[in-house]
């Protein structure tokens, strides 16, 4: 398994990118009520922002093949489904240095779960993170938490660095009203 860390991904890999991303996210679409998986033009303009660092994940023994893509960055005006007013409200010294990471996105091909190539990204996001000294933020979805997403990153972080901690930063639940049946 090969990681490659890039800030703008080449145009020959627009395509394959997004039918990872739409692989591992489309059930999103139908499960999740808030938006979580971006329209395609989103897509790209993230892939094509330099701001945005690209983690690319590769088989050695099929190199054309991607398995995993993911994005992060501390520049959060460069994510679409994100409010940066948040974070420079709640953590202003932390976003004027720009020492808040975001995770876009995680996208593992479903032949390569288990394959390792989930923690190696993390640690490689996390290592960036110790060395600004900042935090890592990122969003999951009640139907990622149940499949055990949320425990995965803990999990991880917790192998990599003792002690640490996770916060839910934030919870929306949707409602539905309905008529009484009729009569």
């Amino acid at each position: 398994m090969r990681i490659q860390v890039k800030t703008s991904i080449p145009p020959e890999l627009s395509e394959p990118t997004w039918q990872l991303y739409t692989t591992a996210f489309d059930e999103l679409r139908v499960t999740a009520v808030q938006r979580h998986v971006m329209y395609r033009v989103e897509f790209d303009q993230v892939l094509s922002d330099t701001r945005v660092l690209k983690y690319l994940g590769r088989d050695d023994r099929s190199p054309d093949l991607l398995t995993a893509l993911a994005t992060f960055t501390n520049e959060l005006e460069s994510m679409p489904l994100i409010s940066p007013d948040y974070f420079a409200h709640r953590w202003p010294d932390l976003y004027a240095q720009r020492r808040i990471w975001y995770i876009g996105f995680f996208a593992v091909h479903p032949q390569y779960r288990g394959s390792g190539i989930f923690e190696s990204v993390i640690a490689d996001m996390w290592q960036r993170v110790q060395d600004s000294d900042g935090v890592a933020a990122l969003d999951i979805c009640r139907r990622n938490d149940q499949i055990g997403l949320g425990r995965a990153i803990h999990q991880t972080l917790g192998t990599l660095t003792e002690g640490a901690r996770a916060t839910r930063l934030d919870e929306q639940t949707f409602w539905l009203y309905e008529l009484p049946p009729r009569p």
